[in-house]
């Protein structure tokens, strides 16, 4: 990872000062870096040690930074990791301006590695997370969203970018296509389980170990699956209630809100349903070598369930 963050540091500089300025504010947050570290696992895990790795695993961070930015502007997001986000501190059009520069600035990274099937994988990904933003933005404010659509959004904009970074570690260890798949179920499945829980500690967690604020996701008029499984169980009037949240994004209730998914059992549903991706995610790693970074791949699973933040 330090040699990866060595890649990020070096690709990051323009001769555009605002750019500078605005990608290294967001990059420098820090985050989790599950999916670069998804993309050095598998290639270890098949043996691969050249320095392809490295870039590429930046360049699936650079892809995800450019989605934040993009998203928190969506959003209105005030609030990521933590600190102010760069809309608020920038403006609205500076940070799509810099999230497009960092997109063109990971294809560019993309071409540098030679290989085809590289660009085609992660210009698949970048659409789909593209179409996945698209939809979400269509369900907006939509209280009578089914659980399928709800999952068909997450499995395109947060799963496929974790599917394609185990896809691209196995394709650098020139992994069979059997066992390619493999790889690329546990990235979607383990990407999956992520956003569930993700969507779920906006319901259960706190502002301070999240680094957001809690019932953002409420206020932007998304329907995730804490509320999907709550409005399934909630009495009449409990309902009724929801709906009206959902539709025009109030928050002032949230305390309520919050007693209502935790009576309901919605937590654990969602839980229980990030489980569920989480063991598929465990299966597929039967196709990879024992070794040290199956290890960590599995830890990875149960991690991505418990985590609180």
């Amino acid at each position: 990872m330090r040699q990866v963050d060595a890649v990020i540091r070096g690709r990051l500089s323009s001769r555009v000062a605002l750019i500078d300025q605005i990608s290294r504010y967001i990059v420098e947050a820090g985050g989790k870096r599950v999916r670069p570290r998804l993309l050095l696992l598998f290639a270890e895990a098949f043996g691969y040690q050249g320095p392809a790795r490295y870039e590429l695993a930046a360049t699936v961070e650079f892809i995800h930074t450019a989605t934040l930015l993009h998203d928190d502007v969506v959003d209105e997001s005030s609030l990521r990791r933590g600190r102010a986000t760069a809309n608020a501190i920038f403006g609205n059009a500076a940070s799509v301006l810099v999230g497009d520069f960092l997109y063109s600035r990971a294809f560019q990274m993309m071409v540098a590695v030679g290989e085809m099937r590289v660009l085609e994988v992660l210009a698949e990904a970048t659409n789909t997370i593209a179409e996945g933003e698209v939809m979400q933005l269509m369900h907006m404010h939509d209280p009578d969203l089914a659980t399928d659509s709800y999952l068909r959004v997450i499995r395109s904009k947060t799963a496929k970018l974790f599917e394609a970074s185990a896809r691209l570690g196995a394709m650098l260890g020139q992994a069979t296509p059997a066992v390619e798949e493999a790889c690329a179920t546990y990235g979607r499945s383990l990407g999956t389980a992520f956003q569930l829980i993700d969507d779920l500690l906006d319901y259960e967690g706190n502002s301070a170990e999240l680094g957001k604020n809690v019932g953002d996701d409420l206020r932007e008029g998304k329907a995730t699956m804490p509320l999907l499984a709550a409005m399934a169980r909630a009495t009449h009037d409990e309902r009724v209630l929801l709906r009206r949240a959902i539709e025009v994004g109030d928050v002032e209730q949230l305390p309520q809100i919050l007693e209502i998914v935790r009576r309901t059992g919605a937590v654990e549903v969602t839980r229980d349903a990030a489980r569920l991706e989480a063991a598929l995610a465990r299966e597929a790693l039967d196709r990879v070598p024992a070794g040290r970074a199956r290890d960590a791949l599995l830890e990875l699973c149960i991690r991505s369930v418990g985590r609180t933040s």
